[in-house]
């Protein structure tokens, strides 16, 4: 039995032209799709509250991207799945510095997830584990993963 690969590929292309709002064109490179999204703050953080704030974004990111992959995976294990419930805590804390910004932490997230259906318990687990071997954006939350570059001049520099 050989093992099949497949890579996707996200551009973004984001910009920021004053207020806390973030305008982002996200392009799925290999499916040839295209999405406007947009993120801002509420007024304690000084937005307008115009579009989700990215945490918002964030928490329904990982929890729709183990809801589809039990759908879909669900399908190719020929597990039953009726319906799919999550709720999630996710927690992060800031701590104010002497200079005034906040650094960030995250204490984790918890997923409660109910896959409702007449499967048996062992199956129920073979399919969620399943799911999160198969998620990108748990994947995606390993240390290292995310690589900064500034801009200077002309060059970019590695942070």
């Amino acid at each position: 039995m050989s093992n099949k690969s497949f890579s996707l590929k996200f551009k973004g292309d984001a910009r920021n032209t004053g207020s806390m709002r973030n305008d982002i064109d996200v392009s799925f490179e290999s499916m040839n799709e295209k999405f406007k999204l947009a993120t801002d703050e509420g007024a304690f953080h000084g937005g307008k509250g115009t579009a989700p704030p990215p945490l918002a974004l964030f928490t329904a990111s990982l929890c729709g991207c183990v809801m589809t992959q039990i759908k879909a995976f669900g399908k190719k294990l020929k597990i039953e799945v009726d319906e799919i419930k999550i709720d999630a805590s996710m927690n992060w804390n800031g701590e104010i510095t002497d200079e005034g910004p906040y650094k960030a932490s995250c204490e984790g997230y918890n997923l409660d997830v109910d896959i409702i259906s007449n499967e048996n318990i062992e199956n129920k687990v073979k399919l969620l584990n399943a799911a999160i071997d198969g998620c990108f954006i748990e994947a995606s939350l390993k240390p290292g993963l995310v690589k900064h570059r500034l801009k200077n001049e002309e060059n970019w520099i590695s942070i």
